[in-house]
Order: structure tokens, then sequence, then C-alpha cells
């Protein structure tokens, strides 16, 4: 076994020097990297920032374990199902889950050490000057073996750089080539290197053939694709990038960033269509000609002039005044916008010339990002902010401040719209001297008529309205009988107020009702089951998660490999990813936010399923707050299948209620273009809870009797 570690460690230490030796051009002492710089090419030219910490500050223990598969990612395909995504991406899902241990043969590194294997090159193949460099970089490094039975890790000698269909440099009849080749095995310890795969309109990362179990050395690779500790993410390089040498940085003095003539400025094409073209086609915006200066040309392409917009002209102009070197090398922040494709050569282009990259490529698996943080070498922003920051501009009345914008969760997911006031939104009392709400209201979602005062609700009712935190009751009344009359409801200390639903639909529950007049929402299903100590416990812990949902039911999700699909689970474990809002407890900002920032699609999915919205919550919160939400004590009744037979709720008895909840989950993810639910295994309880103490020292000692 130590020996397996060792050889790994080996491996993993080689494989990036392999790659690094071509890369060996880049000298830089800031950034590291350099490429030769080039007027707007014909090919293509942000991770959320992590959430700051959250009042009050809790231990990192508390802090749930986000598997790689669950970090956030972009797709900018939201309309394409997840199958024909798999279809499209054939060649690279096939070997989705190799990793190190299971997909590479350490035995043959063993007796030799890492030792690097070329294909001879086969007669009449074409190879690119680029791949041509790859190779020589290798054979002339250390860890060339002309002997493949030495060997521990093999290279094509197919040029593999260009699966573009559409391009000079693409190599045909690829696949069968591959297969014939007698020490394939599969792709098994081969690495293979790519700079373009797919074509127009999708340009997927398909690269036309299977590339087994092999490592891919990628450029513009999404995270989605992107297969941890296995594949490596490499930067998009031209055709004129130099093997060895290369130009110095440009970094001169020891200020980081460097002061510069410019603030921010970006040369490059302007897609008028297709995918890559919105962020591109907003910069105009943006550009004020002076410190920023951000120049497209819709000029490339043979029929550019019968496409060409209304600016195409003026913006060729602008285009024409400005020299690219000299923009890049006077500029503090170069902006790096996706084109085409992830990737684009103003990364290297930027870095060479110690101008601190502004990504904006949501998705895209940087460089090198198993050694390399570029947290500390370049901002990364996301594709949407340009459109916010626009709209903030023309509506400055509800424009966001700068404490928005820097601040978790950011300006994409704080509505002005909402309150000019930060202290209506959950994420900024410690900032603000704030302490979290002390009073909550209820809103009871009520689908069956009133018959009989033993109705679960009737107590409910009575169970919360003794809650010391309950400052008002909300009934939402969406059952198809009439309002039942006054005195047909208890007696309560607190308001009830009885709303009765237009539409009746399951989204409906999620309104911004004026009638809620506090932030805290104890969010309920009509036939729950809560005592008082419960409800008080549960709010008081949420107290401490203000930007959270917090409650008892608790549900996850995991990946089908055999569907190749998002599941849904009830099962009982000590793993959640959701809470289910028939007992749950959250700020009303979020009634806001699945109102007003959810498409129509989804949540008329929802309604006409009569299914579902508990789980989109689930996804929207977590997708805010890039956070678990918290189970506290656990309780045992709480199962899909203690609903009254005889009520609508009955649905959870149906047995396709189950199944839909399993398209919901892909649905969601889908419109997300990740799956925003994070897996936590942290439950609160009282203090003493279960503890062989006396009951009498212990606050919520009620709990422990139910």
């Amino acid at each position: 076994m130590q020996a397996k570690k060792r050889y790994f460690i080996l491996l993993s230490a080689g494989t990036c020097l392999v790659l690094l030796l071509y890369f060996g051009g880049l000298q830089f002492r800031a950034a590291r990297n350099q490429s030769r710089r080039e007027a707007p090419s014909s090919r293509n030219d942000l991770h959320h920032p992590s959430p700051d910490h959250y009042w009050p500050r809790f231990p990192d223990a508390l802090r749930p374990f986000i598997p790689w598969d669950q970090l956030e990612n972009e797709d900018y395909n939201v309309h394409i199902s997840p199958r024909q995504k798999r279809d499209a991406n054939s060649s690279v899902y096939k070997g989705k889950k190799c990793r190190m241990e299971s997909c590479f043969d350490f035995t043959l590194c063993q007796k030799n050490g890492f030792k690097v294997y070329v294909y001879p090159q086969q007669k009449g193949e074409k190879i690119a000057e680029s791949y041509q460099n790859i190779l020589a970089a290798i054979e002339g490094s250390r860890f060339y073996t002309s002997d493949p039975s030495q060997a521990c890790l093999f290279v094509l000698s197919l040029d593999t750089l260009d699966r573009d269909q559409l391009s000079p440099q693409y190599v045909h009849s690829l696949r069968s080539k591959v297969q014939s080749l007698h020490l394939w095995n599969n792709g098994r310890n081969h690495l293979i290197f790519n700079l373009y795969s797919g074509t127009w309109p999708d340009y997927t990362e398909d690269l036309g053939f299977d590339i087994g179990q092999a490592m891919l050395a990628k450029a513009s690779i999404s995270t989605e694709n992107f297969r941890p500790n296995f594949d490596v993410s490499i930067p998009l390089f031209s055709k004129d990038h130099p093997r060895t040498g290369g130009e110095k940085g440009f970094l001169r003095f020891n200020t980081i960033p460097p002061l510069r003539k410019y603030m921010l400025v970006f040369k490059g094409k302007r897609y008028l269509t297709g995918i890559g073209s919105d962020t591109r086609n907003a910069l105009y915006h943006v550009h004020n000609g002076e410190d920023v200066v951000l120049l497209t040309t819709c000029k490339h392409g043979k029929d550019w002039q019968k496409h060409k917009d209304s600016r195409c002209d003026r913006d060729n102009t602008e285009y024409e005044k400005y020299d690219y070197r000299e923009m890049l090398h006077n500029a503090t922040f170069c902006l790096v916008p996706r084109g085409r494709r992830l990737g684009s050569f103003r990364f290297l282009e930027a870095l060479q010339a110690a101008c601190v990259p502004v990504m904006l490529s949501n998705g895209w698996e940087l460089p090198f990002s198993e050694v390399i943080d570029w947290n500390q070498a370049a901002v990364i922003g996301d594709e949407r902010l340009l459109l916010q920051i626009i709209q903030d501009r023309i509506f400055k009345h509800i424009s966001r401040n700068s404490l928005i914008w820097n601040k978790h969760p950011g300006g994409l997911f704080v509505l002005p719209q909402y309150s000019s006031y930060l202290g209506d939104f959950p994420y900024y009392y410690a900032n603000l001297g704030l302490k979290p709400p002390s009073k909550f209201t209820a809103v009871i979602h009520a689908v069956t008529p009133l018959v009989s005062q033993s109705q679960p609700v009737l107590k409910l009712l009575v169970a919360v309205a003794k809650s010391q935190y309950c400052a008002q009751i909300i009934v939402l009344w969406n059952c198809d009988k009439p309002l039942p009359a006054k005195h047909r409801w208890p007696a309560t200390s607190v308001p009830v107020i009885v709303i009765e639903g237009e539409s009746k639909v399951m989204s409906s529950r999620f309104l911004p009702y004026d009638n809620i007049v506090t932030d805290a929402v104890l969010s309920l299903d009509e036939d729950t089951v809560l005592s008082t100590t419960e409800v008080d416990f549960a709010f008081t812990v949420w107290q401490s998660f203000p930007e959270r949902i917090v409650g008892y039911p608790a549900r996850s999700h995991f990946w089908d490999n055999t569907k190749e699909r998002w599941g849904y689970t009830s099962k009982w474990t000590n793993d959640y990813s959701m809470v289910l809002t028939g007992a749950a407890i959250y700020h009303k900002y979020y009634h806001y936010l699945y109102t007003h920032y959810l498409p129509a699609s989804l949540k008329n999915m929802v309604d006409q399923l009569a299914n579902c919205e508990d789980i989109l919550m689930n996804f929207l919160v977590s997708a805010v707050t890039k956070l678990p939400p918290i189970k506290v004590t656990q309780k045992k009744q709480y199962k899909e299948t203690m609903m009254g037979q005889t009520s609508r709720a009955s649905r959870w008895a149906d047995p396709d209620h189950f199944a839909q909840r399993q398209s919901c989950m892909n649905t969601f993810a889908s419109w997300f273009g990740y799956m925003p639910l994070i897996h936590s295994q942290m439950r609160l309880d009282p203090v003493l809870f279960k503890d062989q103490v006396s009951i009498l020292r212990k606050k919520y000692r009620d709990i422990e009797r139910l």
C-alpha cells in the first residue's frame, strides 16, 4: 500500500511536469504565465466566490463537507435535457467515473519509475505544429522512454488537439485508429491532449472517439466533465506559443496589482448569435473609452456583413483605434470572457503581461486547478454580473450597493426590488449589528375540508399558537370547499388570518403575502404533528442560522449510476440534503425569490404535478447560500406515509408521486445548471438531549417524550 501511494505521488508530479515542460515558456514573477500575443484569433477566445463568514460564527466542525461532484458550475445549454447532453458528450461520459485508483495501473510504474512512451508516428498521418511541439517536449524530457515495456504513461502520436470537425486540422477516422493500437488497452495509463472539441452550434466536449480510461489534458474543460485528480485542465494556447524560452513577464515593480493607464481592457471578437454571444454583446455598455476600454468586432468569418447588426460598423471603427499589445501591457485588469468555448487565449496573454485576469466563464475548470489556487491570482466573476450591473445603472433608485456586491451571496441573489434596507435580508445582520428576528409567522397550507374538531390542522394550530415566539398564524386555504365559519376555528392568543388561495396551486404557499409581517416564516403542512416545545426549539436554532432552512423532516439526493440521473430518497440515514417545508422555518425573503427569481416553467411544473414545491425551495436556498439546511432533533414519525389517506394530501401514497419527485430533481438540476443541494450529517439537538440526567435539568424536556 505504501509503495502504491509513493508511485501515485510520483505519477501525479511527473504528469504535471510533463505538461509544464511544454509550457516552459511561461516565465513570470507574479502570475508565472506567458503566451505570444496575437490579434483577435479565429478561435474562441466564474466560479462563485466562496461563502463569507456568517453570523454568528461557529467552529469549522459545523461546516459540512462538500463533495467534488456537488461543487457549483454553470450550464450554458439549459434548454438541452440531461440525456441529450450525455449523448452529445458520449466520449467524455463513458469514463466519467474514472479515478487514479480505478482506471490507472500503478504496477507499470513500479519497476522503472515514471517513464513516458510516445507512439511512433504512423506513415501518412498529419500532425499539427502545436502537437509536434508537445511530443517533442516530452521526447526531450528525462521522463521519455522509447521502450514501451518500461513505460508508465503512454501518449498518442495521433493528433488529438483539434477535434472540431470543421477544422482543417481535424483527424478523420480517429476512433478506428485508436482502437487498432496494440497498447491501447481501453486507454488505461494513456494521456490524451486536446485544445478544441465540438463544433458549431453547441461546441460540446465530444472528442469524436471513446477515450476509455485515458486521462485528459484538455483546454476549455467544464467543471461538469472534469474528473478531479485524474484529468488535467490546461490553458488554451495559440500555434505561435513557444516550446521553450519566451519573453519575460511584464511585472516590473513589486506592486500587485500594478497601477497602470487602464483599469480594465478587452479586445476581441463579438458573436452576434449562439453560444458565447451574451457576455461579449453586452460589453459596450461598460466601455467608456478612458480607463475602461472594452472593444469588440463582428468583422470575422466569411459572411459577417450579411449578419452584422446596427452596432457593427461603429464597433469596428472603435476597435481599430487601439493597439492590443499596448492596451494589454498598460492595464491593471484584463477581461477574460468566454468565447464559443470556455477557454480563451486572453488568459495566458493577461498573465504574461502581469495583468490581473477577470474571468467571465461560468463552469470553466481553470488550468492546473489541482495545484494552483486561482483565487490568489485572478478575479473570478459570473457572466450574469454584467447585465445586473447595467440594470443597476438604469434603475439607480433600486441599485445594489458595494456591500451587496462584495458580501455573500452577492448581487445576483439579492434583489433590490424586495427592499432597499439591508436589514430586511438574512445575510447582513452581523454587518449591521442586528439580532435575528424574535418572532415568526406560521403559514399552514390547508387542502382538505374542515369536517371534524379533531382534525390534525386544528391541533397543530393550537400547539403553534402557544409558542412564545409566534406572532401570528396564517392559514392558506387551498381547499376546493368553501371557507369554514369563524366559530369552527379554535380560540388562540395570537391572531389567526385565513387567506383563500385564488389559484389554489402548490406554488401559492410560497407567495410573498403582505400579511406576513415577520421576517421568519414557519411553514407547515396541515397534517404535520408538532408540539409547542418542538416549535420553540426549531425557532431558536433558526435564529443562529437565519439564512438557511431549519426544520424536522429531512430527505436526501443521490446520483444513480445505473440510470445516470439524480435520485430522491426518504430513507432514514445520517445523511441529508433537504429539509421539507412541511415543518420548517426560513426567512420570508425566500418567498420573494421563489416567486420572482425562479422561471415560470419550474413553478408551472410544480403546480401541474401538485408536487415538488418543497424540493424546489430547497434547491433555491442551497443555490443562494452554498450551504445545506439544518436538521433538528430526530423524530421518526415524520414519514411520507404518515399523511391522511382521506385527504388531498394522500398524494404521498400515490405510487406516481415518488416517481414525480425523481423527475423534478433532474429538471431542477438542469435549470440550475448543476446540483446545488449539499449533503450534511449535522443534526442539532437540545443541550442534554437523551443524556442520563434528571429531566428537570433540561429546557426542552418535552421533546424526549415524543
